[in-house]
């Protein structure tokens, strides 16, 4: 059974925490995701995320999806910075949970799909009300919508050696920037300079037309399936990095110019995989906080 981690309070000015380095997501693919995903909530689920956001959140998911990378370096977080990303063998192109889910110091289940695993089984206990203190459930909730960002992020499940791509350098366009960086933000961010004047409510109309009536609604029922939770972890977990090797690092050099070539045939890929950890996100959502009350068999 994987351990479940006990958590502190909540810290008041979680949304002020400012921190140099991005991971995971940028800021605007951790908000897509989220915004995504909150508005495919059921009634029951919407109202129990409401209930756990702390008032200043003003009801908005997204507007902490972030957190978890800002508190990252904090001394009494550190030891959920292994919990974003997942290192697989260098150049081997696939990824196994017992192999690969742990941390430097080789402790099991420190990566970003045994966070998920965890932080759900933490919301699981929400129905039993404020009695139960064993966890806190608006860093569980936090913590979960952050990490099913980040396990669809490529990148983040990629090659040991070269941090998924952080240590190789590379120029993006006519700036420098690294090849992690490029999958974290820089292609989100050239997508809304070019195609959405920097709105990235448009941006995220596309994305949810694309699923609801566009390219992508015959797939969207395949995203959903999940009956036993770490299972499908361990599927969006393989997905990321099939993409990682297929699309990331393929062609790819230190020092190398990526630009109008790299950016128009990796985009659309980029957006679908911030729609589909939106969608994914949801469907936890709706069956840890929905009126069925059956959960996941994984999630015990």
């Amino acid at each position: 059974m994987v351990v479940l981690w006990r958590l502190s309070s909540l810290l008041v000015a979680l949304a002020l925490v400012l921190v140099p380095r991005t991971h995971g997501w940028s800021k605007e693919g951790h908000v897509l995701t989220c915004r995504i995903a909150q508005g495919l909530l059921e009634p029951e689920a919407a109202s129990a995320v409401e209930n756990l956001l702390p008032d200043y959140a003003n009801g908005d998911l997204s507007s902490l999806c972030v957190w978890p990378d800002q508190i990252r370096h904090w001394y009494r977080y550190r030891w959920t910075s292994p919990l974003h990303f997942i290192d697989t063998p260098d150049d081997a192109c696939s990824y196994e949970y017992s192999r690969d889910c742990h941390d430097t110091h080789g402790v099991k289940d420190m990566c970003v799909a045994g966070a998920i695993q965890n932080f759900t089984s933490q919301l699981e206990h929400y129905r039993e009300g404020t009695s139960d203190r064993r966890y806190n459930m608006t860093e569980a909730l936090l913590f979960l919508s952050h990490f099913m960002g980040d396990i669809h992020q490529p990148m983040h499940v990629g090659f040991t050696t070269d941090e998924g791509g952080n240590t190789i350098a590379v120029r993006w366009f006519r700036h420098k920037s690294n090849l992690h960086h490029v999958w974290d933000r820089e292609i989100i961010l050239t997508a809304l300079a070019d195609n959405y004047e920097k709105n990235l409510d448009s941006l995220q109309e596309d994305l949810v037309g694309n699923f609801t009536e566009g390219i992508w609604f015959d797939d969207v029922a395949s995203w959903k399936e999940c009956d036993d939770l770490l299972p499908c972890l361990n599927k969006y977990a393989t997905e990321s990095i099939n993409i990682a090797c297929k699309w990331g690092y393929k062609g790819v050099k230190s020092g190398q110019t990526l630009a109008d070539e790299y950016f128009d045939s990796r985009m659309p890929i980029v957006m679908k995989r911030i729609a589909q950890g939106g969608v994914r996100l949801a469907m936890i959502l709706n069956s840890v906080f929905g009126d069925s009350q059956q959960g996941f068999a994984a999630a015990t």
